[in-house]
């Protein structure tokens, strides 16, 4: 009987029926999957049985290379599940934190947090449940993560400021920590120049500590980005008086008068 006769469908009863396929010997198949992995080589199942071949086959180095590429590839699915379900924590805690159920929030964000060290919304809101709990120690921890985890977002540093502030009084904590309060809020204005609170509450912070060209800066710079915001014109105006710097102090008040009527009489054209 010739091999196209074996692999030939049969005739039973009148129904055609498939013949199985012949398994494929240990080196065809060997080959097969290096085929595939030449051209899919994120094929999971593939790379797997292919170290079983190598290692059936004797080829300890090759099925050595092939299973540590396999751990690698388990290793980065499994962080990649890992941050999904930690997202969903973190979701499944916001919504427990807008009914109010603080306890139950507050369990989701940590399990997030087991999950992926860096989920940024449970580092958010976790710094922020310490914050309202008066835990600033906590909250700071939670915090000092988050602006490790997101650099960049000016909201992140505003709110690690405010915790400084608050470790600095001394009924607080032991902690001196009004200068990292301070350049937390200067890293806010670097990354987001037109962010009124924080330029309000670095002025306040450098008029109390004495450091004078400190306010006086943060002012005219916020004026520069917010002319048309009159609350930082008037901050401006206070930063100068509290400074002795008169005539600075009138200079602004005239240069606000003066903008805010042309802009009167600019609306009343249109």
């Amino acid at each position: 009987m010739s091999e196209q006769d074996v692999t030939k469908p049969t005739e039973q009863g009148g129904a055609t029926v498939e013949q199985p396929e012949q398994p494929l010997a240990p080196d065809e198949e060997i080959a097969e999957l290096e085929k595939l992995l030449g051209t899919e080589p994120d094929d999971f199942q593939a790379r797997c049985r292919l170290g079983e071949l190598y290692f059936s086959k004797g080829r300890l180095d090759d099925a050595l290379t092939e299973v540590k590429k396999s751990i690698e590839m388990a290793e980065g699915l499994r962080a990649e599940m890992n941050r999904s379900l930690a997202m969903y924590y973190s979701n499944l805690g916001t919504i427990y934190a807008t009914k109010s159920m603080v306890e139950e929030a507050e369990a989701q964000f940590k399990r997030a947090l087991e999950l992926n060290s860096g989920d940024v919304l449970a580092l958010f809101n976790l710094g922020r449940v310490h914050s309202e709990k008066r835990q600033f120690l906590e909250s700071k921890t939670f915090y000092e993560r988050l602006v490790e985890a997101t650099p960049e977002d000016p909201i992140a540093w505003y709110n690690l400021a405010g915790v400084y502030v608050e470790l600095d009084n001394p009924a607080v904590s032991d902690y001196n920590t009004i200068d990292m309060a301070m350049q937390c809020y200067l890293r806010t204005l670097e990354l987001d120049p037109k962010h009124l609170e924080a330029s309000f509450k670095l002025m306040d912070i450098a008029l109390n500590h004495k450091k004078i060209d400190l306010a006086i800066k943060v002012m005219e710079d916020a004026v520069e980005h917010n002319p048309d915001e009159p609350l930082v014109h008037y901050n401006l105006i206070n930063a100068y008086e509290k400074c002795k710097m008169f005539e600075q102090a009138e200079q602004a008040r005239k240069r606000l008068k003066d903008r805010f009527a042309k802009r009167t009489k600019d609306t009343g054209k249109a």
